[in-house]
């Protein structure tokens, strides 16, 4: 079998990259290397074996000559925390993109196409345990924009064999993007922002890559949309407190009110965008103290058989120790 993954230099899609090779599958990687972390996953796929072309999914006739003798697509490129850029980048990429891809899928004749979409297509309006008939409402470009791929995926289903994955919350060995989060908490840095009561809940890196590949397989998945959140929810203050635990220490008891935070994301937002510079404190940045997110996992059990394994005591466990070995602490 021959696997492409676009975004596959980003966390989740190497990861993914690196459990198709242990399984022996021919992989391929559309990514891309704008930090210091990607560069470091592209070296280690083409380390284990794997084919990595640098490029973007808005490159119609690249993806053309990728798509020769592949099997499984899954679609994780996206364009997500980028707070400095025009909202036409992101229509660009997810959007154009996406079509661009599935254009060239249907060409290709592939067999299966994952798309890898996100929980905030839900906005922050969202109340109670969600599902996947929950109502929609997206409140930044990048939901807005994701929710569009959606559609146009679902659109081509009677086409292509296509799944639409809305991922939650992703931690584990391999993101840098909570490094920031568990240095701070180390170093007693971190203030929780807000109450704290808000929920979240993320999903180990293995639990999702697991529910990602039973996409690839399930024939009951086909046409399908699936959340995929973890073992349990729980609130920013027993998030950090847990991170805490398995660093061995605490955090500050006080908390700084989200008002006056919001009030300097939307001032630097207005400051730095404008010049292309990515502002140091940002609203999506904030969503982490804001919003609540629940799930229920009936769909993804009952269609996919997803299981998830992983508490997130020992999720976390396993990527403070993947930072500790790799020296960040």
């Amino acid at each position: 079998m021959e696997v492409l993954i676009t975004g596959g230099t980003g966390f989740i899609g190497s990861r993914l990259a690196l459990r198709y090779l242990r399984q022996g599958a021919a992989v391929q990687v559309l990514g891309q290397e704008r930090t210091t972390a990607e560069a470091d996953n592209t070296r280690l796929l083409q380390a284990r074996g794997a084919r990595v072309t640098l490029g973007s999914v808005t490159e119609r006739e690249r993806l053309g000559n990728l798509l020769h003798g592949v099997d499984l697509v899954y679609h994780l490129a996206a364009v997500q925390h980028e707070a400095n850029v025009p909202d036409q980048l992101f229509w660009e990429v997810n959007v154009t993109g996406t079509q661009l891809l599935l254009e060239a899928c249907l060409e290709a004749q592939v067999k299966r196409f994952i798309h890898g979409s996100t929980i905030g297509v839900y906005g922050s309006a969202a109340a109670g345990c969600l599902d996947e008939h929950s109502p929609l409402q997206p409140d930044n470009i990048y939901g807005v924009t994701k929710l569009a791929g959606e559609r146009l995926v679902l659109s081509c289903r009677d086409k292509l064999p296509v799944v639409v994955i809305r991922i939650a919350e992703t931690y584990g060995p391999g993101d840098y993007r909570l490094l920031k989060l568990f240095k701070a908490i180390r170093k007693k840095l971190f203030f929780i922002i807000g109450s704290g009561k808000n929920l979240h809940h993320p999903i180990y890196i293995d639990d999702l890559l697991e529910g990602l590949m039973l996409a690839a397989t399930s024939e009951k998945a086909v046409g399908q949309l699936f959340v995929l959140a973890g073992k349990e929810s729980l609130t920013t203050a027993a998030m950090v407190e847990t991170i805490a635990n398995a660093l061995g220490t605490r955090i500050p008891p006080f908390h700084l009110p989200l008002s006056a935070f919001l009030v300097a994301a939307i001032l630097l937002e207005s400051l730095c965008r404008p010049l292309g510079i990515q502002p140091p404190l940002h609203r999506r940045r904030l969503d982490f103290f804001r919003k609540d997110f629940l799930f229920s996992s009936h769909r993804s059990a009952t269609i996919l058989g997803l299981v998830p394994q992983f508490s997130f005591a020992q999720g976390v466990a396993e990527t403070a120790k993947w930072y500790r070995e790799r020296g960040y602490f």
